[in-house]
């Protein structure tokens, strides 16, 4: 039984089917990354001052551990009364009977302050935009395993594509004479920019 692992053109065409529309995203937000500073972006601030009711609180300045997660009766008035979904195994700071939690998500800054004592509450959420949503997805900056798993088989892929590019005009270099001459260039161009300005 004869084994074949396919023809270098297939391994191109399959790569480049699974992972074109990624690229393109890929490379999309390469550029606005790196012209950030000059992308006019309006953030949207959402600010909730409250206070706690002292009946849930007490329950909590009455432990003497783990005053670094938020208890249950809390998590829920959270999300019925201010709609905040708070995970049950978040763990935030607590010092000098104070609870800090940060809560960033893609193109999101948002976090949230408790003082146990007067149930004082400070919740502040910053959205900067579909912009740098898409760029903190590229930077896999406050995602998931699954986005994370993503970016890595997406990135394996795309060596596969590249390999099987080259191996491509290795074998039709014969028939295109400049071949060669613009893979070294591709190569030496981001070379002589290193070692001429990024020093």
């Amino acid at each position: 039984m004869k084994i074949t692992l396919g023809s270098a053109r297939q391994w191109h065409w399959v790569s480049a089917a699974v992972c074109s529309i990624g690229m393109l995203f890929f490379s999309w937000t390469g550029i606005t990354l790196n012209h950030a500073a000059d992308i006019l972006a309006n953030s949207d601030i959402t600010t909730i001052e409250a206070e706690i009711p002292a009946a849930l609180l007490k329950p909590w300045q009455a432990l003497e551990a783990n005053q670094d997660v938020l208890p249950h009766d809390i998590r829920q008035y959270l999300m019925t009364k201010h709609q905040l979904f708070i995970g049950q195994d978040t763990v935030g700071e607590f010092n000098d009977g104070e609870f800090y939690l940060s809560m960033p998500n893609p193109g999101v800054d948002a976090w949230l302050a408790i003082d146990i004592e007067s149930g004082e509450l400070i919740f502040e959420r910053t959205d900067r935009g579909w912009i740098s949503f898409f760029n903190d997805l590229h930077k896999g900056r406050y995602t998931n395993e699954a986005w994370k798993w993503f970016i890595d088989i997406f990135a394996a892929i795309s060596i596969v594509f590249c390999l099987s590019g080259l191996w491509l005009l290795y074998k039709q270099s014969g028939f295109r004479l400049s071949t060669w001459p613009v893979v070294t260039l591709g190569v030496l161009l981001p070379l002589i920019i290193i070692l001429t300005s990024l020093h």
